[in-house]
């Protein structure tokens, strides 16, 4: 528990960053508090539970990091104190057992959030952490406090340091909505455009495929793309055609690469395999076979297996002459090609890519233009697949600011 002599820390931002800090800091005996715009604490953190708590990945520790792609190195730093197996280690001590998926991703036991967020806030609470919610960020007032916007009207606030863990601009809704990035920016803080990262792309459709398919998943399926510098890579997986165009963890593994040739180009191909289980050979063969009176939907579905949404997307993406062609048929199923036109809106993103940039930073996340204010979470500049990459670099990212802030504290 803090003294009544102990720094004031604020943190701002009540998602698993912020509270990662404000546990870091309590546990030396400061007092903390933690300040979100909404009506309660870890919105998107319960958001994210949905369908399975997927809190980490179990993989080596070489390949994990490098699906931060060029944030590799400033990851890196901050999983050396809190790697994913001290994560794991962290919420068994909350009481709640772990365990890993089939594909290698960890969930909680029972594959929900909110025990494991009782359970975290009880823990502090206990500590001493307050938590003041509908407590919306508005900057600093002229003296160097920081205003909040409450529903009885605006307060100021003394710190005598501050952790912002304000999150990036996806589902703003829940809390995250970057209206951090001016409040910043004109202090001089350096910070990358927000951009749309996991998310959805847009297909120009026909109306009949998106009557008929849209939310039909894609299962058994691989994705190829070739980057403008010949490098291509290939991912077995399964993603959703949904009515704007296509989503899932299958897309969202490319979507970096993905966003940035449209960005260059205005567009993006992908090709999609269909029956990644067959070889070429095998598809020629069956498709050439004779087929008699049948249609071709049933030839495909008799020799390949081939219906529904698979079928369906052969009809729409090759001509006449094409689907007749045994060769150009049978090139298709196992290189389909499909236009991206663009990314879905940033509000609908799983994650944001950009923000506070590293650079920007020094070694304890305090920003080298506002000593005493440090940032974490996903509104620093670096991006990953889903997986349990993105909450493991939060969590990461929380107590390298809380410990930043004591280290601070200590020579300040």
């Amino acid at each position: 528990m803090s003294s009544p002599s102990s720094p004031r820390i604020a943190i701002i931002g009540a998602g698993p960053a912020g509270l990662m800090a404000a546990e870091v800091l309590a546990q030396a005996g400061h007092a903390v508090s933690v300040y979100d715009a909404m009506p309660s604490v870890g919105r998107k953190f319960l958001l994210a539970g949905v369908g399975g708590m997927n809190i980490t990945h179990s993989e080596a520790l070489a390949p994990f990091l490098g699906r931060y792609a060029e944030r590799e190195a400033d990851i890196a730093a901050l999983l050396a104190d809190f790697s994913p197996e001290a994560l794991r280690e962290w919420i068994h001590g909350l009481g709640i057992a772990t365990f890993v998926g089939s594909s290698g991703r960890v969930f909680p036991t029972d594959m929900k959030a909110a025990p494991l967020l009782r359970a975290w806030l009880h823990r502090l609470r206990t500590a001493g952490v307050q938590l003041q919610v509908r407590h919306r960020w508005l900057g600093w007032t002229t003296e160097g406090e920081l205003r909040f916007a409450t529903p009885e009207g605006e307060v100021a606030v003394r710190a005598d340091a501050t952790v912002l863990a304000l999150g990036g601009a996806s589902w703003p809704r829940l809390g995250s909505d970057g209206q951090w990035q001016p409040l910043l920016a004109e202090r001089g803080v350096d910070i990358a455009p927000l951009k749309p990262a996991n998310c959805g792309f847009e297909v120009d459709w026909s109306p009949h495929l998106r009557e008929k398919f849209a939310g039909a998943p894609l299962k058994t399926v691989a994705l190829r793309f070739c980057a403008a510098d010949g490098q291509s890579e290939y991912k077995a997986g399964e993603f959703v055609i949904s009515e704007q165009g296509v989503e899932g963890s299958l897309i969202y593994a490319f979507a970096a690469r993905l966003r940035e040739q449209i960005a260059e180009v205005g567009s993006a191909c992908i090709e999609v395999d269909l029956l990644p289980q067959h070889s070429a050979e095998r598809v020629l063969a069956e498709v050439s076979h004779p087929r008699g009176a049948r249609s071709l939907s049933s030839h495909l579905q008799s020799r390949l297996g081939l219906s529904g949404v698979k079928t369906a997307l052969l009809y729409e993406c090759l001509s006449k002459p094409a689907l007749q062609d045994p060769a150009q048929l049978a090139a298709a199923i196992k290189a389909l090609p499909i236009r991206l036109q663009r990314p879905r809106p940033l509000a609908e993103a799983i994650s944001t890519a950009g923000g506070v940039r590293f650079e920007a930073l020094d070694a304890g996340l305090m920003l080298r233009a506002l000593p005493g204010v440090f940032c974490a979470g996903e509104m620093l500049d670096w991006e990953a697949p889903t997986g349990g990459y993105l909450l493991t670099a939060c969590f990461a990212s929380g107590r390298a600011a809380g410990q930043g802030v004591l280290r601070w504290l200590a020579t300040a």
